[in-house]
């Protein structure tokens, strides 16, 4: 299977939010309802805003398996609102948001290669910090996949309505 990246665009939208809600299903299916939810999130107001606003604020990719788009996530110079009670990096950095890949491609290496290619497009812009939060709850597994993809676990955090929602943010040298 050949991956090639492209640069994503508003006519890549529904695609993006196909995937997201295949990852839903697919933790659903696996009992781990705690990340996103049960609903599909095509369907939540927030989720499109923040997919649209993210693509417009930064740069969105697009990983094709063999031509199909089968993963994406987008690159903005810092994390978003709701990181705002963190410390900043205190330095230049790109922060990676909404990686997914539609589990159809689960295990062909198109979420570490779209890793790789933001890893990339940081250091070409002479930038030398990337990061990335994630879901923390459970049994880490997420954590764990940022880490074999050159992550270092730094600060961790709560959010949601609750403050139950638990987070870690990473970070990787470039």
């Amino acid at each position: 299977m050949k991956i090639t990246i492209r640069d994503g665009g508003p006519a890549d939208i529904p695609a993006i939010l196909g995937m997201l809600d295949s990852c839903v299903e697919w933790l659903v299916a696996q009992g781990r309802t705690g990340q996103w939810g049960t609903r599909p999130l095509s369907g939540q107001a927030k989720t499109v805003e923040s997919v649209t606003r993210y693509m417009t604020e930064g740069r969105t990719f697009i990983a094709e398996a063999d031509g199909v788009p089968a993963g994406t996530l987008s690159l903005t110079d810092g994390p978003g609102a709701y990181l705002a009670h963190l410390p900043p990096a205190g330095e230049p950095e790109r922060y990676i948001h909404w990686l997914a890949s539609d589990r159809r491609f689960k295990g062909h290496g198109v979420g570490s290669a779209l890793l790789a290619h933001a890893a990339e497009v940081t250091r070409q812009a002479g930038v030398g910090l990337l990061r990335v939060d994630c879901y923390a709850g459970g049994d880490r597994r997420l954590v764990a996949y940022y880490e074999a993809n050159g992550f270092t676990p730094t600060q961790t955090y709560t959010a949601g309505t609750d403050g139950d929602w638990p987070g870690q943010v990473l970070a990787r040298r470039v």
